[in-house]
């Protein structure tokens, strides 16, 4: 249920609202932020939040003005995985008395334990590991419940049959967390997981670059450098699609990490395509993905807080992601359509970015799904009106058959 409209336990829930002084201001969306369900939980989150890994770095004072100019964006929604008593005080501490702003990820599965984090399925560790997170974040619940990060199928399978996953739903049942969510860096794991019905939501790496590369079951070799990009790739990798497929079709909504690569994007020497893409266009290209509700960005500083925002005013050209991707050297989008809309506007105002993502959605399935069809006919214009004026293609720099996909469509849908 939507933390907003309820709060389990009114009495208790309202004295650690008011801790800090005051009473605290409800929510209330930004009109200069951007902001989508995330999946089917019932939660809007602003598509632009804060990832806190940075938090273990930074200072008291430093955390509290970077989660005070999240708040004044309109950001409502940060993650932490991470078990440091230091880093969860701070940013408890900085939240005290922001509650209702905030929809937080909390991770189930990380602990500190001989001052590092430590990743484990052992309850008598996760437990009380999770007892302070509350305490520490001076709340009785959680919104967004997570698995902390699962990258093999054999280790998805135990958890999700075994005592963690028994656990999780205790927490739920409790109220002390209001969803179930996973993190995960492997597409195959995501998979399982929607296809499970145990998680409404998924944290999951997306990035131009990583979208090029096969399942793997160790994410750190993402870092290894560009000889893991094979020289025939040719568009998004089938099982990342079908996760972003899956998702959409299941209402489980996409939280991204990871969505600058490190930062390995933003420098043409490090990335993959050797040329640079700027925080918007990292952030929009995720944005496009199916069933990406929310990007999480890292911040070192105010600043980063003001660069990752400035998607949500940045212009068409500002965002566009596809055009520097074209014009890469070592381009692996082409022919592939990546929803970018750079093929608008339509004389006849269809949207065939996402005529083609809807398209792309139901193609992937032996019949196409009744929600993909009921969006498609949702749509105000139709592939069906598609003149062939070829103002599409001549736009479109990957090159997509942009005319021949709106007559398939036209004959799949039947308008």
């Amino acid at each position: 249920m939507n933390r907003r409209t309820f709060i389990k336990g009114s009495a208790a829930s309202a004295a650690l609202l008011l801790a800090g002084g005051g009473c605290e201001k409800p929510f209330v969306e930004n009109p200069n932020m951007v902001y989508r369900p995330l999946g089917k939980t019932g939660l809007r989150v602003s598509v632009v939040g804060f990832g806190t890994e940075w938090m273990e770095r930074q200072s008291d004072e430093t955390c509290e003005a970077i989660m005070r100019r999240c708040e004044a964006h309109g950001v409502n929604l940060f993650d932490c995985w991470m078990g440091g008593p230091e880093v969860r005080s701070r940013i408890g501490d900085a939240m005290r008395g922001h509650r209702r702003q905030w929809i937080i990820q909390g991770h189930v599965g990380c602990v500190w334990k001989n001052g590092q984090n430590t990743r484990t399925r052992d309850l008598a560790l996760c437990k009380p590991a999770f007892e302070d997170l509350l305490k520490r974040f001076h709340t009785d619940f959680i919104d967004i419940g997570m698995i902390h990060y699962i990258d093999t199928l054999e280790e998805w399978e135990s958890v999700s049959k075994g005592p963690f996953m028994a656990y999780m739903k205790e927490l739920l049942a409790a109220g002390k967390i209001r969803h179930i969510g996973l993190s995960t860096h492997n597409p195959l794991v995501g998979q399982a997981a929607v296809k499970s019905g145990l998680v409404e939501m998924l944290m999951f790496s997306v990035n131009p670059a990583y979208d090029l590369l096969p399942p793997i079951e160790e994410f750190m070799s993402y870092y290894k450098g560009d000889e893991r990009y094979d020289k025939e790739l040719g568009g998004i990798a089938p099982e990342r699609a079908e996760l972003y497929r899956l998702c959409e079709e299941h209402g489980v909504g996409i939280t991204v990490m990871k969505a600058y690569a490190g930062g390995r994007l933003f420098d043409a020497k490090s990335s993959p395509f050797k040329t640079a893409l700027t925080p918007v266009q990292c952030i929009h290209y995720a944005l496009t993905r199916p069933g990406v509700a929310a990007v999480l960005p890292g911040y070192d500083t105010v600043e980063h807080v003001d660069a990752a925002v400035r998607y949500c005013q940045a212009n068409a050209e500002e965002r566009d992601y596809a055009s520097v991707l074209a014009k890469a050297p070592r381009c692996a989008y082409g022919g592939a359509c990546t929803y970018c809309g750079h093929c608008s506007p339509c004389p006849k105002k269809i949207d065939m970015a996402m005529v083609n993502k809807l398209y792309d959605l139901a193609t992937a399935q032996p019949t196409v799904p009744d929600s993909v069809r009921q969006h498609y006919l949702a749509l105000k214009h139709h592939a069906s009106e598609c003149t062939g004026c070829d103002r599409c293609e001549k736009r479109c720099p990957f090159h997509v058959k942009i005319i021949e996909r709106m007559h398939k469509a036209a004959a799949l849908f039947g308008v």
